[in-house]
């Protein structure tokens, strides 16, 4: 920015306003030509330390270049960081000691230490920059010198003897506006010859003055963790650290502001006093006429109620958390060296070609390679557990055309890399993008994907003819997968080698397609079986120590995904204790009022947040990046804290402290040890911890065969689990492929830990919850992130029946868990979940039982209308305030969640009309389904939900599919639209009395018949009208109630016999 025609380069930041010549800076960047060795904030020369004959390092950390002087001054007067890294700047030899330096080992010197004279500092300005709060006119001590050619004022500071005006900065007074220039300090001649890592960077002193500095911060870290409550861990016990301890990690917790979450957390302890108030109104006040009416339901309030509460306190802690990605790059990502970041492996999952388009699995394939992530760091694994040709042919066209779209990806840094999605933006794609090339290029990239487009059709295209001998490869051999059910294990890898390259010269990332051995008569375990093949295929070629899993439909939307989940798990002081970082779904191709409530933002906005304060967010089967070493069953590593101030400290002959009381306190802690070991044999924890207690360096020592209990008997695989994360034998290919084809088997993991102890667990169709909550069990702790462009965008099931069989199945995967030895209920006590963790994994277990009372509480709205009775007695005022302050209630705290969740009331309101419509359908289904399968032993089919790939935009949303679900919705749809036409019709013909106690049930009815609205318009479709079937089975349920009803009438008192009057007439 010019100032006023000078020349001048004016720079502000917050309350500094700067104004630099431009002249002067050029001539001494000409002159020197050695930027590095120049004051990046004044322009200044860096000094050369007399004693040691080398220049003056500000950092340590990055080597910023900082003169002497600035690093007084920000030290002093300033912010004490790096404007860099943001690393606090430690006291260098000769500087005075200012607030919060730590202390040194070691002689110093003394005599500099607080030698800062406090009276000259208070009349000292930085040469260069005046901060407008701290300065003040009294203590500028200026001549006023005139510059000719434009009038300005321009004021000088005594000038020393022998300083030159060419190293005179100008600034702006404070008060006045004044342009005024100040003299720096004598300043001394540079080596530009010599290198800054000569200051000590990199050297055995700097690294060990790290390591001792890494000690120091985990001592206050500890220290610092153990003075907050006991609901708080030592990962969440950084907020009290000083601020050069926290300047180092790679991210930060933010929680929700006090004005925020204060009122919220009011609001539900006044709605629990008011459910006290209500419950205990409502149980000594029964309907005598209506007595079950009413008992039935009280007890479906109180059900509603307890599972409220389940749902309520985890979110009491809630939490957003941000990351800081360039230092990520500046620690791990140094110039002029290999990329230290972590290697990773994706798995991506797909079984079904034909609800699973493959177009839509190469889109995410696509996205996968084209990651800003280092190449040699990145492998993708497909798992086909379908065996399909025609996927194995559509990864081979994709890497065809990955050759040419990576490149382009990470030259024009385009978002999202899936091109389907890329291209499908309604956006101007020339904002800020105007260059030529990139809008000849886009365009001739949008041809290539067409084609590839085309390619891959004939590929489905083809599919439809099966040869009669089965699919055949080009070199001749059949394909292993013509019987789906019987075939061998398949391992390719498709790119990663060095013949394959892109257009730019540059290596692919891998690409390997995998596909387990099926046989009959074994039990595959559906999903959770292909991760595990995937996790044992993966440890042998790249044994990556982070794994993220994603459906076939999962894109990654943000480039730098990966890079937001490695702020945590490779953060130096938090990351050790995360096993997992979960991301938030979103979705793509969702009609605009979202009717069936797929995007599900309550959960992933509101709940998430609040878990992610205590114990981390559960996982939810995909956009999630693990720890390995957390998949393979091993405890989380615990913090040694120092020891407590006890009674054992005091000599024996202290009268408060004897020895017996010692002895006291050693039996009880021999008595916690016995505890915790019991409850792991009783619950079969078989670790091989021996090796992380032992040490690497004698993992030889721990018996073979509890490895092979453990992992089974691949001597590759075991291998990999001893060597360093990311070693691998990638150099012998050949005997790495026949070691996958090993593990593959659908007989490997028989007598070994794999889908018990290790791995994605075994025992239910939703493996996300229970592999989650054994990871928790095990004292580790996950991290929700979710940073400002969504990481990952999948596609949902927009149609009323597939939605309904979506929640079908993880409904029974919950009903599955609730039934099995992994309860939360029941399950992993004394152990390392937290119990508040515990309340959200009870409450994802029980909710389809929430299935039953709701059924009973929606159909009593209509019974009542029908048999004019009411489950509710006779209004007074005190029963009035409290069903107002009940509604009141539970709208505030609505309110408030959506506030702090930054959730939307259309959200809200979809959100709980479909949890209705799901309740009183998919999870009565579910509940039976389960109980068949664990009871009775009748097993139920896996359906894959159908996947987006219809050209037609909404084209699925009015499409009817008959299923059984519809059913139930539409019988209590039906019945209560019966119940208020007949209540209606009652209360016309009794009179204007009977308009009161009318009004409370057509309230409830309403309710119920607001609640089941999309469901209507989900089976009338684009006709109008609701199918024939759909309306026969309903109304035939419909009249048989009905008339059951008006034949028992169960919820009147009937008496036998005559009935008997006083008639007043003495018959004596």
């Amino acid at each position: 920015m010019d100032a006023g025609g000078l020349g001048f380069l004016v720079a502000g930041s917050r309350r500094e306003f700067v104004v630099l010549n431009v002249d002067d800076f050029s001539k001494q960047g000409s002159s020197q030509g050695c930027p590095d060795y120049i004051c990046q904030i004044c322009g200044d020369d860096i000094d050369i330390l007399q004693e040691e004959n080398e220049y003056f390092v500000a950092c340590n950390e990055c080597a910023f270049p900082v003169c002497r002087t600035c690093y007084e001054y920000e030290r002093q007067e300033g912010t004490q960081v790096c404007p860099r890294c943001k690393t606090r700047y430690k006291r260098h030899k000769g500087s005075p000691r200012v607030h919060g330096d730590e202390e040194e080992e070691g002689s110093d010197d003394i005599e500099s230490e607080f030698a800062s004279s406090i009276a000259g500092r208070s009349s000292t300005v930085h040469p260069y920059r005046v901060s407008v709060a701290e300065s003040s006119i009294n203590s500028w001590d200026i001549d006023s010198v005139s510059i000719t050619n434009s009038g300005t004022s321009v004021h000088f500071y005594e000038e020393h003897v022998g300083t030159p005006t060419n190293h005179h900065a100008l600034v702006a007074h404070p008060n006045t506006g004044e342009i005024m220039r100040y003299n720096p300090l004598q300043t001394r001649p540079i080596n530009p010859k010599r290198d800054l890592a000569l200051y000590g960077y990199g050297s055995v002193a700097w690294k060990n003055r790290v390591e001792w500095r890494r000690k120091q911060q985990h001592k206050m870290q500890k220290v610092s963790s153990d003075g907050e409550g006991s609901d708080q861990n030592d990962f969440d016990g950084h907020r009290d650290i000083p601020r050069c301890a926290e300047s180092k990690q790679l991210s930060r917790k933010l929680p929700i502001p006090s004005s925020k979450i204060n009122p919220y957390r009011i609001v539900i302890i006044l709605r629990l006093a008011i459910l006290a108030l209500f419950f205990h109104y409502r149980i000594r006040n029964p309907v005598h006429d209506a007595y079950w009416l009413w008992l039935t339901s009280v007890i479906c309030e109180i059900w509603f109620a307890f599972s409220w509460i389940l749902d309520q306190f985890p979110k009491w802690y809630p939490i957003k958390r941000e990351t800081y990605l360039d230092r990520l790059s500046l620690r791990y990502e140094k110039e002029g060296k290999p990329s230290e970041l972590a290697p990773i492996d994706i798995f991506v999952s797909t079984v079904d070609p034909v609800k699973e388009p493959p177009l839509i699995t190469a889109n995410t394939v696509l996205s996968i390679l084209a990651v800003d992530y280092p190449v040699d760091k990145v492998c993708c694994y497909v798992s086909d557990d379908g065996a399909a040709m025609l996927t194995f042919e559509a990864l081979t066209e994709t890497c065809l055309f990955a050759r040419k779209w990576v490149p382009f990806c990470k030259k024009h840094k385009i978002e999202p890399r899936a091109p389907e999605w890329y291209f499908a933006q309604k956006i101007d794609y020339l904002r800020e993008k105007v260059h030529p090339e990139f809008v000849r290029e886009r365009r001739a990239m949008k041809r290539e994907y067409e084609e590839f487009k085309v390619r891959i059709n004939a590929v489905v295209a083809n599919s439809h003819k099966v040869p009669e001998g089965g699919w055949v490869l080009p070199e001749g051999a059949p394909w292993h997968g013509n019987n789906v059910r019987d075939h061998a294990g398949m391992v390719q890898v498709i790119t990663g080698h060095d013949c394959v390259m892109d257009d730019a010269g540059n290596k692919l990332p891998w690409l390997v397609y995998v596909s387990r051995e099926k046989r009959p008569g074994y039990d595959h375990h559906k999903k959770a079986g292909a991760l595990n093949a995937l996790l044992r295929t993966s440890a042998i070629l790249s044994n990556a120590p982070f794994v993220l899993n994603v459906d076939c439909d999962h894109y990654i939307n943000n480039s730098k995904a990966l890079r937001e989940a490695m702020c945590f798990l490779m953060d130096p002081v938090l990351g050790e204790k995360i096993c997992y970082v979960q991301f938030p779904q979103r979705f793509d191709g969702i009609d605009q009022h979202d009717r069936y409530s797929n995007h599900n933002v309550v959960f992933f906005d509101i709940n998430m947040k609040g878990l992610d304060g205590i114990q981390g967010p559960i996982y939810v089967g995909t956009g999630c990046v693990f720890r390995r070493h957390a998949l393979y069953g091993y405890d989380a590593p615990t913090a040694t804290k120092p020891p407590s101030k006890t009674c054992n400290c005091w000599p024996m002959s202290c009268c408060l402290c004897c020895g017996s009381k010692r002895k006291c306190l050693k039996a009880k802690k021999k008595q916690e040890n016995q505890k915790k070991v019991k409850c792991r044999d009783a619950s079969k924890k078989v670790h091989a911890l021996e090796v992380t207690e032992i040490g690497k360096e004698n993992a030889t020592l721990v018996p073979q065969e509890k490895f092979e209990k453990r992992f089974g008997l691949s001597q590759a695989l075991l291998a990999s689990t001893l060597q360093e994360s990311g070693e691998a034998c990638r150099f012998d290919m050949l005997k790495s492929l026949d070691d996958c084809i090993h593990v593959l088997s659908c007989g490997y993991e028989n007598k070994t830990q794999w889908g018990k102890e290790v791995g994605w667990i075994y025992g239910s169709v939703t493996e996300d919850i229970l592999t989650g909550f054994k990871m928790h069990c095990h004292g580790w702790r996950s991290v929700y992130c979710m940073p400002k462009r969504p990481a990952f965008k999948g596609s949902a099931p927009i149609n009323l029946t597939d939605r309904l069989h979506q929640v079908l199945r993880w409904a029974l995967g919950s009903v599955e868990i609730f039934l099995s030895k992994h309860c939360p209920i029941w399950y992993g006590y004394q152990c390392g979940l937290k119990p508040l963790e515990r309340l959200p994994y009870i409450n994802s277990v029980i909710y389809p039982w929430t299935s039953i009372p709701l059924i009973i509480y929606c159909a009593l709205p209509a019974f009542c209308l029908l048999s004019g009775k009411f489950m509710v007695p006779e209004m007074n005022i005190y029963s009035s305030i409290l069903f107002i302050a009940l509604f009141v209630s539970i709208a505030a705290t609505s309110i408030l969640e959506m506030q702090w969740g930054g959730v939307g009331i259309d959200d809200w309101w979809r959100n709980e009309q479909f949890w209705v419509i799901g309740g009183v359908s998919s999870h009565l289904f579910a509940l039976c389904q389960g109980l068949l399968k664990v009871l009775g032993g009748v097993d139920t089919k896996f359906r894959v939900t159908l996947k987006g790939g219809d050209t037609n935009e909404f084209s699925e949303l009015y499409e009817f599919k008959w299923t059984w679900l519809l059913v139930p919705p539409m019988t209590l749809l039906l019945l209560n639209v019966v119940g208020v036409l007949a209540g209606v019709s009652k209360a016309i013909t009794d009179g204007y009395e009977s308009w009161g106690p009318l009004l409370g049930k057509l309230f409830f009815s309403f309710w119920v018949i607001l609640h089941l609205h999309p469901f209507l318009k989900g089976v009338m479709g684009k006709q109008d009208r609701v199918p024939t079937i759909i309306v026969v089975f309903s109304v035939l349920l419909a009249a048989i109630f009905s008339l059951l009803w008006v034949r028992v009438n169960p919820f009147t008192i009937k008496f036998d016999g005559p009935v008997l009057e006083v008639c007043g007439l003495e018959c004596e």
